[in-house]
């Protein structure tokens, strides 16, 4: 099946599951304002990510750990604005969640009430569980992050493919087991080795979403930023550009520019 279904009115958690067993596969993008929400949304996306990458591609950080929760609210709030079919999910961000599953019950529960999206993501397995269950006690869906988590670099000291040893891979295994049992709708795997992806779909009945992780998953996902080209300095082996809008906007604003200096804009039409 190539094309989504555009029947569809609004992408609900238990859509993602028909769209797993009918062999759909999902379509996942990030977005942090209203009007790129409305384009990608009107496209018929399954899935926008409010992601805590707004930290790189939005605020210019070197890292996602900067952003706080008040400003994925806001993103998460303007997303939510344009948004009519896509489920909508946003990232908890770093030391809102990772310490006390108090703490994430209620940076949770701000989340929801405040943008009115349809659920949470975490980074993490067995070290946080504690945390996806308190929230997922409350009522709100919770997407699990694997593999490659930002949030954890200075951890990993390098952005590197992930969980290619033995060890780490059936840790991967067993926390994707295990976000399971508590209860998420689905998981993010995250620049893992393709054939370890194969094995986490085999041993789970919830949706898979890939980015830099094979095609044996459910869906994939990119940063939107990156895959329209407005990002030129990130070019790992699974982005794939469908535009390259550095060149388009950088030309446009070029045109303006030679316009306004020689008086060509505005011109007699342009003006009341």
């Amino acid at each position: 099946m190539k094309s989504s279904k555009t029947s569809i009115t609004k992408v609900t958690t238990q859509v993602l599951r028909e769209m797993k067993n009918h062999g759909e596969k999902i379509a996942m993008l990030t977005a942090y304002d209203y009007s790129t929400a409305k384009i990608i949304d009107q496209a018929n996306i399954d899935v926008i990510l409010v992601g805590d990458s707004a930290a790189n591609v939005m605020a210019g950080h070197a890292t996602t750990l900067p952003i706080t929760l008040d400003q994925m609210i806001y993103h998460g709030r303007s997303v939510v604005r344009a948004v009519k079919r896509a489920l909508i999910v946003v990232d908890l961000p770093f030391g809102s969640y990772q310490g006390s599953s108090k703490e994430a019950l209620n940076s949770a529960i701000r989340v929801m009430k405040e943008t009115g999206a349809d659920a949470v993501k975490l980074e993490g397995g067995e070290e946080i569980i504690e945390s996806v269950q308190r929230i997922l006690s409350a009522g709100i869906p919770v997407m699990g992050h694997l593999g490659l988590t930002p949030q954890s670099i200075n951890k990993f000291g390098t952005y590197v493919v992930r969980a290619t040893e033995k060890a780490e891979a059936e840790k991967l295994i067993k926390d994707a087991i295990l976000l399971q049992k508590v209860g998420c709708f689905g998981i993010v795997l995250e620049k893992i080795p393709a054939k370890l992806t194969q094995k986490v779909v085999k041993s789970v009945d919830i949706p898979i979403i890939g980015i830099g992780a094979g095609a044996a998953a459910d869906g994939q996902v990119l940063v939107f930023h990156d895959m329209v080209g407005t990002t030129q300095d990130f070019s790992p082996r699974f982005l794939r550009r469908y535009a390259n809008l550095d060149d388009v906007i950088g030309n446009a604003v070029r045109r303006y520019i030679d316009d306004v200096k020689t008086q060509d804009y505005p011109n007699s039409k342009e003006q009341y």
